[in-house]
This record gives C-alpha cells, sequence and structure tokens, in this order.
C-alpha cells in the first residue's frame, strides 16, 4: 500500500512539472499589460496548425527557466495575436525580447543556446538614439574626425512602416554592435535638421557614413 501511495505522488509530482513547464497563453489585452510595465518580457508569437510554430514553441518550453532566472523575465506566449505584425512584418512565429518595452527581434536558428547567447548579450538597447542636438558630437560627420561607421534608420511616427521596423532595427544593431554603429532617428522632430541635411525627409531612410 505504501508503494502505491508513493507512485501516486510521484505521478502527481511529475504531472504538476510537466504542467509547469507549459508556456503561459496571454491575450492582446494581458500582453499590452505587460508590456507597458518595467518588467522584461520575452514573447513567443505564434498561431495554430503552424509546425514552425511547434517547433519554437518546443524549444522556448525548453529553455524558458533560463529565461527566467538569467534575465529576470517573465515569458509568455500569445497565439494569434493582432500585435505581432507591429514587431515582425514577417509574423508569426516571432520571438521578440522586450528590455523595458523596448523590443529586439530575434533571428537566427531555432536553437536554445543562440537564442539565449543572442538575448543575454542584448539585455541593452543597442541601437543608439541622435537627435540634432547630438549628432555632430557622437558621429562627427562633418568634421572628418573618426567615430567608427554609422548605420542610421530615420523614421517617423507617423510611419507604420518605421513602427514595424523597431524590434527589427534593434536585432540588426545586436548583430552589427561589434563592427559599426547603429543609430535612429526622428526626422519629423528631434532629428528634422539633419534630416533635411542629409536628403532623409521620406520615412523610413537609410544612410550609412
Amino acid at each position: 500500500m505504501l508503494c502505491f501511495i508513493f507512485f501516486v505522488l510521484l505521478g502527481l509530482s511529475l504531472g504538476n512539472n510537466a504542467q509547469a513547464q507549459d508556456l503561459r497563453r496571454v491575450d492582446d489585452t494581458e500582453l499590452i499589460q505587460l508590456l507597458t510595465g518595467n518588467s522584461n518580457v520575452v514573447v513567443l508569437f505564434n498561431k495554430n496548425n503552424c509546425q514552425s510554430c511547434l517547433e519554437y514553441e518546443n524549444v522556448v518550453t525548453k529553455i524558458y527557466p533560463q529565461l527566467q532566472e538569467t534575465l529576470s523575465t517573465i515569458v509568455v506566449q500569445s497565439v494569434d495575436s493582432n500585435l505581432v505584425s507591429i514587431y515582425d512584418p514577417s509574423k508569426e512565429p516571432a520571438l521578440v525580447f522586450f528590455r523595458r518595452g523596448i523590443p529586439i527581434l530575434y533571428h537566427g536558428e531555432v536553437n536554445d543556446d543562440e537564442i539565449l547567447d543572442f538575448f543575454n548579450d542584448n539585455l541593452e538597447p543597442a541601437v543608439k538614439e541622435l537627435s540634432d542636438d547630438n549628432f555632430e558630437h557622437l558621429t562627427q560627420a562633418s568634421s572628418g574626425a573618426t567615430t567608427g561607421d554609422w548605420f542610421v534608420f530615420f523614421y517617423s511616427a507617423e510611419c507604420t512602416v518605421c513602427q514595424r521596423l523597431y524590434a527589427v532595427w534593434e536585432s540588426v544593431g545586436g548583430k552589427l554592435k561589434r563592427k559599426l554603429n547603429i543609430a535612429r532617428m526622428n526626422s519629423a522632430e528631434s532629428g528634422i535638421s539633419t534630416a533635411k541635411r542629409l536628403g532623409a525627409l521620406e520615412s523610413p531612410a537609410f544612410i550609412f557614413l
């Protein structure tokens, strides 16, 4: 009888552990609440009847205890979300790490080590925010002095395509930050004078310096 009780309890324990490993599902309302808070959040955007989404879900489920521990992050999944196109124009599956609201899109192999390494390496935003006030000081574009190469994304608040490129541009910054400077600049407001001088009034625009 004692053996029977032991195995019953063991089975319940294993069942609870397996259940605990499932990724928490959130709807768009819950997701917006999470993203407007001060927490780091990893979101897997996926959809039903999607084999590549299932592959991502299996990998993220496997590593989410490490994501929670090493990144101090909440890990959730959002199925058939209306928000996914804001962060990845190619849509599901999409894995996005929000660092206190600033998103970075993971582009790489569906591999647990690569995902962990990429997110750990990009705990802080890689894209620098330029304005008319700091452009020359940081880039030295006019003086000819070298502060390295700069790749600048000119955006505006009214540009829908620009909004959908923010997480992608952070991903570019994360991959190239040791080779060149990745930046963005509001061509309609804080960077309007520089945008006019460089001929980058249309949004989005990209200039390599």
